[in-house]
């Protein structure tokens, strides 16, 4: 492709604005179409940098890094939401650290008195915090910056999206039907965000395959405590009862979250398969699509190096 051409870009979730960006920015002509802006799965990430279960590993590794690199770029700027922040991940189960932690500014396994009850190994850590919905309008403000346009509509399918030198499908669970990709399943997540009753730093459990997730990330004067991860439900009605799991859990690791008061639910359905996609294919029409889907839990973590992939694949 050459500077200027139109590029479309579906989907506005983290992974959408993202790539949009990148793309602008290197001189293309960006139009980004989605049903909700910014995606509302997104919206509702916690969000903490980690490249949680997520393949293939080479790759994941690759994506990653290039993220916490420019993430940690973007925490200079105290507009963009994102926020180097030191805490614990911990185990009940005394499971190794993740290989991904090991390279962290400030790693190290934590004393036995910094440990909640029960907790039996845990790791510290400085890693970015990205505060979500001030994170999706910074990269909205740089998108339209760079020229972007973004269109708020649904489509029933990619053909729809109107004249274009290529399509980059960044719409998350909704390629399921847009590609089709049966592979693609939904993961839901529940989040509630409190008032921050005077946390720094985060905390966060590995709690493996469980759908009983354990969290919470400070951002200024709110906490977002986390969370599930239900496989194969997409609901994102909030559930009372889940909700009330999610505050149990973090009050018993943190006492100071059990009166704090409750500000909003956040729910989001992760868009999984085995493998994210990141890869070009040619239609039928001659029009080069390039696939950008399927992070599953870890959109943030994988955003800017899929984003920069996915450039490469367009020839920007």
């Amino acid at each position: 492709m050459t500077a200027g051409e139109r590029v479309v870009v579906v989907g506005a979730g983290v992974a959408g604005l993202t790539t949009a960006v990148v793309l602008a920015e290197a001189g293309a002509s960006v139009y980004v179409i989605a049903e909700q802006v910014p995606g509302a799965t997104s919206l509702a990430a916690g969000a903490m940098w980690g490249p949680y279960l997520v393949e293939p590993k080479d790759k994941v590794d690759q994506w990653g890094q290039r993220s916490l690199e420019i993430f940690r770029e973007l925490a200079q700027d105290p507009a963009t939401g994102v926020r180097l922040t030191s805490g614990i991940e911990a185990s009940r189960t005394a499971e190794a650290a993740p290989d991904w932690a090991t390279t962290l500014p400030g790693f190290r396994p934590c004393e036995r008195v910094e440990l909640p009850a029960g907790f039996t190994a845990g790791y510290r850590f400085t890693v970015p915090l990205i505060d979500m919905p001030t994170y999706l309008d910074y990269l909205l403000r740089r998108l339209r910056e760079a020229g972007g346009v973004v269109e708020q509509r649904r489509l029933t399918s990619l053909s729809d999206a109107g004249p274009a030198s290529a399509i980059v499908n960044c719409a998350g669970l909704g390629a399921r039907d847009l590609v089709p990709d049966p592979d693609l399943r939904p993961i839901r997540g529940q989040h509630v965000v409190v008032t921050n009753p005077g946390l720094t730093e985060f905390f966060s459990e590995d709690t493996g395959l469980s759908p009983d997730l354990l969290c919470f990330y400070p951002h200024g004067d709110t906490v977002v405590l986390g969370g599930t991860a239900i496989d194969g439900e997409g609901d994102l009605a909030p559930d009372d009862k889940a909700a009330a799991g999610i505050l149990a859990r973090c009050a018993e690791v943190e006492p100071r979250l059990a009166q704090t008061p409750v500000l909003e639910h956040r729910t989001g359905a992760r868009p999984t398969r085995a493998t994210v996609r990141v890869e070009g294919e040619a239609r039928d029409d001659g029009t080069l699509v390039v696939h950008n889907y399927g992070h599953g839990g870890a959109g943030v973590t994988l955003s800017w190096g899929c984003a920069e992939e996915a450039r490469n694949l367009l020839g920007v």
